[in-house]
């Protein structure tokens, strides 16, 4: 474990923002965790794993841990379903097909979501209809403060919509280091009702679909849709879908009857944050080198060298405009440092 100094962090997160660490460890195993946390000279320290959901609008004055646990092993397992323990450290697209590999099934909808695995449980990620907390078992955690591992269950992490405990009450007081799943060996769930899945499965002629159709097909839509990080900086989905009360509802709906929506229960409904930006006219305009993606609204891209503060702008002049013309507030999922 060496400890560096003036570490650039472009290539720790997914927007490329050029900002620095003024310390940095790369941290391999728990022991390291462990000793990393116990050196007195430094406050809390700031932990990046994937760095997928952060937008970093200045340098980073204390300790920067970078987690880089590996590795997945199957816990238990009968006939009808596997638990498996995924370090934090590995990649969420990655952890997806290697549980297709094996025909296991419940993360297929959320292939292709960028960041890491330990970061899941944060925001209880979630795409075309299914969540983490759908295959959440239970996620292992180390106390900041007395560098003790501590397991969560589902119940304990409070998941929400793009939600949990460790967004709330437990922000900034546990590391997560791995995350237990449950997955299914037979008789797999399909969930193929929630977006364009359907008709995906229908171009690719798709009589009997199986888990790894639904994978692909969702990997299509997310490639036509939404940029690589590698290739353009961006998040994936920087704002979170808003959810509205049913009387707010009725009146959107009376004056936009075309727009999309879903209804979340008897009272409350979700509207699609990309299709009241695209309405506010937003979608593909470029403020320099922050800019909205062309194909998805939801998505801020950064064309090369804007800041994380040129992005944040955006960001908030977007939030503005869609509550001028809708009365809506949308605000961002990703973490703004």
């Amino acid at each position: 474990m060496q400890l560096q100094e003036n570490k650039s962090l472009k290539t720790y997160n997914t927007f490329g923002i050029a900002a620095r660490a003024r310390y940095f460890l790369e941290i391999n195993s728990i022991a390291e965790l462990e000793e990393a946390l116990q050196l007195k000279k430094f406050n809390t320290p700031f932990v990046i794993s994937g760095g997928s959901n952060i937008l970093l609008t200045k340098d980073i004055e204390t300790l920067v841990l970078h987690i880089n646990l590996k590795g997945i092993a199957i816990v238990s397992e009968n006939e009808d379903s596997v638990i498996l323990k995924v370090m934090a450290g590995e990649n969420w697209h990655n952890l997806v097909l290697w549980t297709l590999e094996r025909d296991y099934g419940g993360l297929e909808n959320m292939s292709l979501i960028p960041g890491n695995t330990g970061t899941a449980p944060i925001q209880n990620i979630g795409a075309y209809g299914v969540e983490l907390k759908d295959s959440f078992e239970s996620c292992e955690a180390m106390n900041i403060h007395d560098q003790q591992l501590q397991t969560f269950s589902k119940e304990a992490c409070q998941f929400g919509y793009r939600n949990s405990f460790f967004k709330n009450e437990g922000k900034g007081k546990f590391i997560i280091t791995s995350v237990n799943l449950r997955l299914t060996k037979k008789n797999h769930l399909l969930r193929t009702g929630y977006g364009a899945i359907m008709e995906a499965l229908k171009r690719n002629k798709v009589t009997e679909v199986t888990i790894k159709d639904i994978s692909e097909a969702v990997i299509a839509i997310r490639q036509q849709k939404l940029p690589d990080p590698n290739v353009l900086g961006n998040s994936g989905s920087f704002f979170k879908n808003p959810i509205i009360s049913e009387q707010a509802f009725q009146t959107f709906n009376a004056e936009y009857p075309k727009a999309p929506f879903y209804k979340v229960s008897d009272s409350e409904y979700k509207i699609p944050a990309g299709w009241l930006i695209e309405q506010c006219g937003f979608k593909g305009k470029r403020f320099g080198d922050a800019g909205v993606h062309k194909n998805q609204a939801l998505v801020l891209v950064n064309y090369g060298a804007a800041t994380g503060s040129e992005l944040l702008a955006l960001a908030e002049r977007i939030m503005a405009a869609v509550f001028q013309q809708f009365q809506i507030s949308i605000v961002p999922e990703v973490n703004i440092i």
